[in-house]
């Protein structure tokens, strides 16, 4: 039978698996990366088996590793939330808030949200980190993320935030439509030279419309394929400099619309989708700055 570990030393491990890095851990964690470097040698010493693979770029869990974290993660969830719990009976909201979301959120939702309620909150430390998969928030150290519908996991708490009603918008440049012609139907786009987006390690997307009750998915061609996300902003300036016809969310392409950069394209057929969620997972006691950052988007919902 294995001694019980220290539990600081399990909290090292955790620590440095879930960001991937020991400098990186400890700088999160005020601390210096050769204690957390020896509290996981003691661990894995104790345990009997290696639990990160280190290399000169980055440190990956083992196997062995990996099952740790999944078994023990949520438990020091639970255990960081108690902590919290107990932290608010002094009547204010104090710790840590880290979030998963995607690019989109980022850019255009969360600013509208963030400000007002840091200035809420000042005892609060907010952590986002950008993603577009869907990942387990718990196990990967996070208290909730930021997903649209169809991507949350079912057995998770899910919350409105930001606008709850949604465009994919095509635009173009003026030059570019002055050469190469307006498309009048969404089949037109086949002759066109077309922008399109993937998230990493998936298909590129097909483009949908919908319009009078009719609904067409298209896959156009085009020279440029950006990442979903993280390169948006690419296919944004390669728009503009009259490279093609480029689909994203219609809040993301309004400034180049109102700034007459890009010209929308075939609006009448542009789809609508309910907006994004937070989720988190259903907790006995949820961490203190989590229940804050729920109560106030709660209170700021959009009308």
């Amino acid at each position: 039978m294995v001694d019980a570990p220290d539990i600081s030393d399990v909290s090292a491990f955790l620590a440095v698996a879930r960001v991937g890095g020991f400098r990186e851990a400890a700088r999160l964690g005020d601390t210096s990366a050769s204690a957390l470097s020896d509290a996981v040698r003691r661990l894995e010493a104790r345990l009997g088996v290696r639990l990160l693979n280190r290399t000169t770029r980055a440190v990956v869990p083992t196997d062995a590793g990996r099952g740790l974290m999944e078994r023990i993660g949520p438990a020091f969830g639970e255990i960081g939330a108690a902590l919290e719990h107990v932290k608010s009976f002094d009547g204010r909201a104090a710790g840590t808030l880290r979030l998963n979301v995607p690019a989109s959120a980022a850019k255009l939702v969360l600013p509208a949200i963030i400000p007002g309620f840091l200035a809420a909150h000042p005892d609060i430390r907010l952590e986002i980190d950008t993603e577009e998969s869907l990942i387990d928030v718990v196990a990967a150290g996070y208290d909730a993320g930021i997903r649209y519908d169809e991507r949350l996991a079912q057995d998770m708490i899910a919350v409105p935030i930001g606008p709850r009603l949604q465009r994919y918008a095509l635009g173009a440049s003026p030059a570019y439509l002055e050469v190469h012609g307006h498309p009048r139907h969404p089949r037109d786009l086949l002759a066109h030279n077309c922008i399109r987006s993937r998230f990493a390690g998936r298909p590129v997307m097909a483009w949908e419309f919908e319009k009078d009750g009719e609904t067409i998915v298209v896959e156009p061609n085009g020279q440029l394929i950006v990442q979903a996300g993280d390169a948006s902003d690419l296919g944004i300036r390669a728009a503009i400099s009259g490279a093609g016809i480029f689909a994203l969310f219609e809040d993301w392409l309004k400034p180049h619309f109102d700034s007459g950069d890009l010209l929308p394209v075939l609006e009448p057929w542009w789809v609508s989708f309910s907006g994004p969620f937070l989720y988190y997972p259903e907790r006995r006691l949820m961490p203190t700055p989590l229940r804050a950052f729920v109560d106030y988007i709660k209170s700021n919902r959009p009308g």
